[in-house]
């Protein structure tokens, strides 16, 4: 949800130029790049690809809040923090699963069909957020404040942080979910140290 949201909630509660906001999707995308660099290092050295969900989404929770207190803080530079730790933690959430899901499919040489059911759902959740992320902020902002929470957060701030709250929740779901599955002995996969390239993508 918070991809289309979080540039012109820059603009609109912080009152960053059309230049700082762009600047967001690169801070976004470094913290990917830094993650995928971290989880492939973690991965080689026998790390569990649920923990890595794990860590991507606790990482995710901090990053909302971080975010939205940016606006009572008056914080473009904690705004900043938090949009990069969205994208590091996506990146390491991303990287998980996918790992996570290829690694059951292996045994039966299913790495193929579980990358594209991975893909697919993937793809489908990342449309329907975007949509519903942008709905759910003008119908919050319209309904207005003495429905919802009060006064002190009416404008334009109450629909994004509501959003922002809800997939602060949608992440707690996800790790009350994924935290047993790491803790399992069991979850753990042995990897060949080799590099791994583009030829030994299924």
């Amino acid at each position: 949800m918070q991809e289309i949201l979080l540039e012109p909630y820059g603009g609109q509660v912080l009152g960053l130029t059309v230049a700082q906001t762009t600047r967001l999707t690169a801070i976004w995308a470094f913290g990917s790049l830094a993650a995928f660099a971290l989880a492939a290092h973690m991965l080689s050295h026998g790390s569990n690809a649920y923990r890595l969900a794990v860590y991507g989404a606790l990482t995710g929770v901090f990053a909302f809040i971080a975010v939205i207190a940016a606006d009572p803080l008056g914080s473009s530079l904690l705004f900043r923090f938090g949009a990069m730790l969205i994208g590091f933690g996506g990146g390491l959430f991303m990287v998980g699963t996918l790992t996570a899901a290829m690694d059951m499919a292996a045994d039966g040489g299913q790495s193929g069909l579980a990358l594209g059911a991975w893909g697919a759902i993937q793809a489908t959740c990342y449309g329907i957020s975007i949509g519903l992320g942008g709905i759910i902020r003008d119908v919050v902002i319209v309904a207005g404040p003495s429905t919802v929470v009060g006064l002190e957060l009416a404008g334009p701030v109450l629909g994004y942080d509501f959003v922002y709250v809800l997939e602060i929740l949608f992440l707690i779901a996800a790790l009350i979910t994924i935290i047993p599955l790491a803790m399992r002995k069991d979850s753990g996969r042995s990897r060949p140290s080799s590099k791994f390239g583009i030829a030994e993508m299924p």
